[in-house]
């Protein structure tokens, strides 16, 4: 006698019989079926359309129990439902603190200390505000009135206009300018250029200093002055731009 492995024909359980017994039964469907049946669909249960149709459990007095053993659940299925339940329960159990490790509440700056650095930091900004604010009105108002009168450089030797010129001023005491001029003019005029506009920053300040720069652009020549002297480009081209109302 040996036991044999066979297939519910209707449900797809797993069944034991003894390979003496022509016939099996399925204890999850009670479904009872040939023994060769159930073990020719073991060999390819993915060929087989198992119906799930429901029977009544034999008990009528003297009727023939066959054996069989219940199936057992998917090894893989029941490996990773305990792998569940072990990650649940681990979750679940709250860790102990490490005393000697830091958390965010051991570092939280008290309520005080917090209110204080907002204030110093509102008191670093109002002192920059304050600085800055008077330096760029002191600038601009510096910028508009040499700009207002730009034009009384222009006027020496035998000019006292261009066609076109343009004045470009910048700097936090307006002492960079580039100036662009439709004619041709020379070195001695260049300076001449530099020294008028030296002096109308300076009467517009109320002091004189030597900290000025400027680039003169005419359509031949790149001049750069300054306290030191007059130095000169020459080029191919420069395109003098169409002067705008301060600078005509």
């Amino acid at each position: 006698m040996a036991t044999k492995q066979g297939m519910c024909k209707n449900c797809g359980s797993l069944v034991m019989f003894d390979d003496r017994d022509e016939l099996c039964e399925c204890v999850f469907c009670n479904c009872i079926f040939p023994s060769a049946e159930a073990a020719k669909i073991l060999e390819n249960p993915d060929g087989y359309e198992f119906k799930n149709e429901k029977f009544e459990k034999n008990t009528q007095a003297g009727a023939k129990h066959y054996y069989s053993n219940p199936v057992m659940p998917d090894v893989v299925e029941k490996a990773v439902q305990r792998d569940k339940t072990s990650k649940t329960q681990k979750a679940e159990v709250k860790l102990k603190p490490n005393e000697f490790e830091i958390s965010p509440n051991d570092v939280k700056a008290p309520k005080k200390l917090v209110i204080g650095m907002a204030v110093g930091a509102v008191l670093v900004v109002g002192i920059i505000l304050a600085i800055a604010f008077p330096l760029y009105f002191s600038r601009k108002a510096l910028h508009d009135s040499i700009s207002a009168d730009i034009n009384n450089i222009y006027q020496f030797g035998s000019y006292d206009s261009f066609t076109y010129k343009q004045a470009d001023i910048y700097g936090l005491s307006c002492q960079y300018v580039k100036l662009g001029l439709s004619d041709e003019i020379n070195s001695e005029q260049a300076k001449e250029l530099y020294q008028n506009y030296s002096k109308l920053r300076a009467d517009k300040r109320g002091f004189d200093s030597d900290d000025v720069e400027m680039y003169i652009y005419t359509p031949g020549t790149v001049y750069f002055a300054t306290k030191d002297g007059v130095t000169s480009d020459v080029q191919e081209s420069v395109k003098i731009l169409e002067p705008t109302e301060t600078t005509k």
